[in-house]
């Protein structure tokens, strides 16, 4: 399963490499910006969408023909359309979240911006998050743009995940780190 999942993140990474560079060259990246967070939103809501990309049922034309009519209502720059068109003719559909996460990293380098991945107990209010934005800016020197979720069962705090690091100042990770601490003791 690894493997498939590097084959298509290693598909998906080649077309969207090439279109970062086209467009790059045209200088619309805030357009494709745009057009990156319309395709994830579109993925994310539209289960209709998830089959038409991921089933072997439908024909390379009938994918074509769909991806074509999608991408004109969403409103695409003929460059997304034309590589979703290549990429339906070429049977890599099911490459699109893979070729929409790799976008929206080569846009984030390109302006020296990098996520943030954080998991809370409850929702962040705007000051938190602006609070959260600002320190994670001064530790990596970067923009910083949060992704945030709730999780409950954290009890409490947060786990914070920018790049390869990991800061999990939960509830949760402490009562288990206490657990472990006890059973060695008694």
């Amino acid at each position: 399963m690894a493997n498939t999942a590097s084959i298509s993140a290693n598909i998906a990474g080649r077309y969207a490499q090439a279109v970062f560079d086209l467009v790059k060259e045209e200088g619309a990246l805030d357009r494709l910006s745009t057009e990156v967070e319309s395709l994830r939103t579109t993925l994310n809501d539209s289960a209709d969408l998830r089959t038409l990309i991921g089933s072997p049922l439908y024909s390379r034309e009938d994918q074509e023909s769909a991806i074509v009519a999608i991408a004109g209502r969403m409103g695409l720059s003929g460059i997304m359309t034309n590589t979703l068109r290549l990429m339906a003719q070429n049977r890599r559909l099911f490459t699109l979240p893979q070729l929409v996460e790799r976008l929206g990293e080569l846009i984030a380098e390109e302006r020296g911006e990098v996520t943030a991945d954080v998991i809370a107990a409850a929702p962040l209010s705007e000051e938190q998050q602006r609070r959260l934005i600002e320190t994670l800016a001064q530790k990596s020197g970067r923009t910083v743009k949060l992704n945030t979720r709730v999780d409950e069962s954290l009890i409490g705090g947060m786990i914070v995940k920018l790049g390869s690091q990991m800061i999990d100042s939960s509830i949760r990770s402490k009562l288990a780190s206490l657990q472990n601490v006890m059973k060695e003791v008694g």
